[in-house]
């Protein structure tokens, strides 16, 4: 066997409309419009190749009790091109991040279910 490539990563979501409000209004990501019919409700949003799955279903984890750092939780990382317009986007919606401590230019959130993000700066 041999993976080629990663497709995309899949979070549940209690509130679509407060995660859509995060992922839409902070992150300024789109929705993909290939997201078939489905069971249940959700939404998809493309990253170059990849996508993240929003998926409105029960939680069957913990959202409380978690790491305050996203670092040391499981996370997904997405690259940005302009850490200071991140901080700004996520100071403006009063969301509270921790910057990584390895010293690299990333921070770590987390959207409206406890979900972590590690936002990365790349060039």
């Amino acid at each position: 066997m041999r993976i080629t490539e990663f497709l995309h990563v899949s979070l549940l979501v209690a509130d679509l409309d407060a995660s859509r409000c995060f992922y839409e209004g902070v992150l300024e990501l789109a929705p993909s419009p290939k997201r078939p019919d489905m069971a249940f409700d959700g939404v998809w949003y493309e990253i170059g190749a990849q996508q993240i799955h929003l998926i409105a279903l029960p939680n069957p984890d913990p959202v409380t009790g978690r790491p305050e750092h996203g670092g040391r939780d499981r996370h997904i990382a997405l690259g940005v091109l302009d850490m200071e317009q991140v901080k700004s986007a996520l100071d403006r919606s009063d969301i509270p991040y921790t910057l990584s401590r390895s010293g690299r230019p990333a921070l770590f959130c987390r959207d409206p279910d406890g979900n972590a993000l590690e936002l990365v700066g790349v060039m």
